[in-house]
């Protein structure tokens, strides 16, 4: 089992867009502590396991982000699960999970489930209008939400997901100060080696997505960023 507890940085992948086989090999190698195949649309089951396949050849953990129930497919490390815990849709908060473990419960070990508390903060990204996710929080709802996961549903992971934009520091620097045993994460517009020590100050996982497809180097620079 892994233990996300110890990670610092996560590169994540979408099945949907093309990266070379030399550039996997790169990211594989730079030191990240996992990769995370996921995406908000056109994830595919083809894809998805050509992609895996190939992240498997390397050492680090890879994982599948479930988003939909058509492209979970056997052979990776862990699976994440995510609850929008700020959806106003039930679907995204327990109803495709119950869809999930009705059709796979008995195939996936209980010990390679994570399920990750999100809170989806862009109201201008696809995930949020996906989910139906009510963007417009106060500080204090979004510490709310933390506590809900942490005391609540005791879920390892707490996630602030500002999915293309730079998220606000002083906001993941307070969520971080109400938790104590859950794991915060934290992913939107890390774009550079600059902007990645500066999240990482705080969150304790950054994931890192999109400058990977934007600009390939700076991507790379991220993991040294948190790795010093």
């Amino acid at each position: 089992m892994y233990d996300v507890t110890e990670w610092k940085h996560v590169f994540k992948l979408d099945p949907h867009k093309e990266i070379t086989d030399e550039q996997l090999e790169q990211l594989c190698e730079s030191g990240t502590d996992a990769i995370l195949i996921g995406g908000s649309d056109h994830i595919a089951e083809d894809d998805v396991l050509r992609l895996m396949s190939k992240v498997r050849r390397f050492l680090v953990p890879c994982i599948l982000e479930i988003s939909t129930i058509e492209a979970i497919v056997p052979g990776f490390d862990l699976y994440f699960i995510p609850t929008v815990l700020n959806s106003c849709d039930r679907k995204w908060i327990v109803g495709l999970h119950q869809e999930a473990m009705k059709e796979y419960g008995e195939l996936i070990s209980p010990e390679d489930i994570i399920v990750e508390g999100y809170c989806i903060l862009n109201y201008d990204c696809k995930a949020a209008a996906l989910t139906n996710a009510d963007t417009a929080l106060e500080l204090e709802d979004i510490k709310a939400y933390a506590r809900m996961a942490e005391h609540l549903f005791h879920l390892p992971i707490f996630y602030l997901e500002y999915s293309g934009m730079f998220g606000d520091v002083e906001i993941v620097k307070q969520t971080k100060a109400v938790l104590n045993n859950t794991t915060l994460f934290y992913g939107g517009g890390i774009t550079s080696y600059e902007a990645a020590v500066k999240m990482s100050e705080h969150a304790d996982v950054i994931v890192v997505g999109n400058v990977i497809y934007d600009d390939f180097k700076k991507a790379l620079q991220t993991v040294k960023a948190v790795k010093k």
